[in-house]
């Protein structure tokens, strides 16, 4: 497939990750914010709604022919699609779980995560069961930090996963080995996360605005030269 020249010209070094995402809203939405932001590449992982489906195509709004798409990978082929050094972002939807490992006041939230949220999280709730000592190497130490800070300076991918299961741990497994992090989109308490399309949106478009200030600072600093 080809794709329109004004729309190769303002791709970004971002790409998009969908971890087993099966609302096919949901998706389309994702999609059409996709190309909205001016992402590389859409790569989608097994498990997720076919992205040729009739009410994919209908919420994506023409998206399928403004960006690359590449459905049902598996986690061990996928870093083949990603340029060479991204860093992958998982987008954290453990809202007060995460701001507790940020301001380290775990106790203050209890440590208590939504029912929605991945195994993972289930698992590091149970690090408490664990005996002094015991291996945690199984368990990715993924750094929890801001969306609004400074995540762009490397080509970056960003991991959005499904609603109902969360993201996966291979993802977070992939954004350890890449030197990622999680993403946290604050909310207030009593709200537990946002939909997946709208976290989504709100990822890319902060991508979007990092890498257009750090090509304006680029810019500045050649002139001056």
């Amino acid at each position: 497939m080809t794709y329109p020249e004004t729309q190769l010209r303002h791709l970004l070094p971002l790409l998009l990750i969908c971890d087993n995402l099966r609302d096919p809203g949901n998706l389309g939405t994702i999609l059409r914010s996709a190309a909205g932001a001016g992402c590389s590449k859409v790569l989608l992982t097994k498990g997720c709604v076919d992205a040729w489906e009739p009410k994919v195509l209908r919420a994506a709004m023409g998206a399928h022919f403004q960006v690359p798409i590449i459905n049902n990978l598996d986690w061990e082929t996928l870093p083949n699609y990603l340029p060479t050094d991204t860093r992958v972002y998982v987008a954290d939807n453990c809202g007060l779980y995460a701001q507790a490992h940020m301001s380290n006041k775990a106790s203050d939230y209890g440590w208590v995560c939504d029912q929605q949220l991945s195994k993972l999280h289930k698992y590091e709730e149970e690090e408490e069961d664990l005996e002094p000592g015991a291996s945690k190497a199984w368990l990715p130490e993924v750094e929890v930090q801001s969306y609004d800070l400074d995540w762009t300076e490397a080509p970056a991918a960003v991991v959005i996963g499904g609603e109902t299961h969360g993201v996966s741990l291979e993802s977070l497994q992939l954004a350890e080995s890449t030197g990622g992090k999680r993403l946290l989109i604050p909310v207030v308490p009593g709200v537990d996360s946002l939909n997946s399309a709208m976290a989504a949106s709100i990822l890319l478009f902060e991508g979007k605005r990092q890498l257009r200030i750090r090509a304006e600072h680029v810019s500045r600093d050649r002139s001056y030269h």
